[in-house]
């Protein structure tokens, strides 16, 4: 039964057409001459954006969540890779990254766009090995920045200047291996954007505390993958700000994603991409997925507001903080980026069970799901500490087993009488209001 009134978000098409486009611009970018390069989603973007204005990036876990979306093709990449020697159990966007190298083939057509270096950052376990080998396969040059330095909590002068030092010895390889002369403009104006871009997409998540909700995580999925895509150009964040002021409308006349919503539920790590119907299912029972420390904290840069709630970082432009020289650019560059909410359970589970009930308390949610993902060990780090420590809070909690990137060891079935047992503990039954 519809309880409040829903419309099509107006800029679901623009958002398609960005993602669209921005992956033939990279498939096409040697026929303009332009430096094509790949990372992964929390790579450094704004550094190679220096190199000039025709540089385009390739993040390797986006563009494997893409494919995995797509059964037929993923099962190829995963079996060129096992065939290769891999195992089942490692980073499942990695093995169909690796796959698509292996049998040449692009997603969106034709041969696997060849990068011209590889650039990446290092936090998860897999981040360096994956660009090592795809940089072998390649036969390209190769840079990592090492950015595990401890929670942000604990940063110091000597972690922030490690980091930034790295930042900074990057530039010098960069020119050496494409040739160009390194822009401090371009440079400075990249972290801005990215600045602008990740502060927004925060701003954006915190519109979703009201009741009801103006977005669905399934709808979430679609637009925080921009960010990961390539969050220092200009284009992205101007498609925040506009879809801030969009979301923030729907908040203003009550427009919801679900128009039956009853029921707030947080998710966790990456979802079964190829079965997002599971997000289509809660709403049968009028429970909508209001987001997740994942959809929120990838890419989104948050802080701790006065009157003690989460909202999005305060950008150092806002603050009238000066970005003059490369020097000053890459150090607050470092230290937003080490405040990335999902940096921070790397290093020790209970930080993010403090995050979840935060979020649990702020956006007002009844319960939490946990996906126990076997296809990323980072991600899924102690995530049965995080149910103790929910659950000991008195948060309702259900987990379900799959894989983000292997539709081979997710079972819908299962999964969804997992759902309807944790629907009736929180006293809600289905309406089939979606089917």
């Amino acid at each position: 039964m519809a309880r409040y009134p829903t419309e099509t978000l107006k800029l679901w098409k623009k958002a398609k057409q960005l993602r669209e486009q921005y992956y033939i611009d990279y498939a096409r970018a040697k026929d303009k001459g332009g430096i094509r390069w790949s990372g992964s989603a929390w790579a450094l973007d704004a550094i190679p954006e220096g190199l000039g204005k025709d540089v385009y990036l390739l993040t390797g876990e986006p563009y494997a969540a893409s494919v995995a979306h797509d059964p037929k093709f993923n099962k190829q990449c995963l079996d060129a890779a096992e065939s290769a020697g891999f195992a089942r159990d490692l980073c499942a966007y990695m093995r169909s990254y690796w796959g698509g190298i292996y049998i040449n083939k692009y997603l969106w057509g034709g041969e696997f766009p060849k990068p011209d270096f590889n650039f990446q950052t290092q936090i998860c376990c897999s981040h360096s090995k994956w660009y090592q080998h795809a940089s072998r396969l390649e036969k390209v040059p190769e840079f990592y920045i090492d950015v595990g330095v401890g929670p942000y909590k604990d940063l110091d002068e000597s972690r922030l200047m490690y980091v930034t030092n790295q930042g900074l010895e990057s530039i010098e390889w960069l020119e050496k291996v494409t040739g160009r002369k390194f822009d401090d403009e371009l440079f400075i104006k990249a972290v801005k954007n990215e600045m602008r871009s990740t502060s927004l997409w925060a701003e954006i998540c915190t519109l979703n505390k009201a009741v009801p909700a103006p977005l669905d995580e399934k709808t979430i999925f679609s637009l925080y993958v921009l960010a990961t895509l390539n969050k220092a150009k200009q284009w992205c964040a101007d498609f925040y700000e506009e879809l801030r002021d969009e979301v923030a409308d729907r908040v203003k006349r009550g427009i919801a994603a679900v128009p039956n919503e009853r029921c707030r539920v947080l998710s966790d790590t990456q979802p079964p991409w190829a079965f997002l119907k599971i997000f289509r299912y809660l709403e049968e029972y009028g429970a909508v997925s209001v987001g997740s420390l994942y959809t929120f904290g990838l890419e989104g840069i948050w802080e701790t507001k006065p009157d003690g709630t989460w909202g999005p970082r305060t950008t150092p432009m806002a603050k009238g903080i000066e970005m003059n020289t490369r020097e000053q650019a890459m150090r607050l560059y470092a230290d937003w980026n080490l405040s990335k909410p999902q940096f921070q359970h790397f290093y020790d589970p209970r930080i993010k069970t403090e995050m979840m009930k935060t979020m649990v308390r702020e956006w007002s949610v009844n319960g939490v799901m946990l996906h126990l993902n076997r296809g990323c060990e980072g991600l899924s780090m102690g995530i049965m500490q995080n149910r103790l420590g929910l659950a000991a809070a008195g948060i309702p909690v259900m987990t379900y087993e799959g894989n983000m990137g292997d539709d081979r060891e997710f079972d819908l079935v299962r999964t969804q009488n997992r759902v309807d047992s944790f629907m009736e503990t929180l006293n809600l039954k289905r309406e089939f209001a979606h089917v």
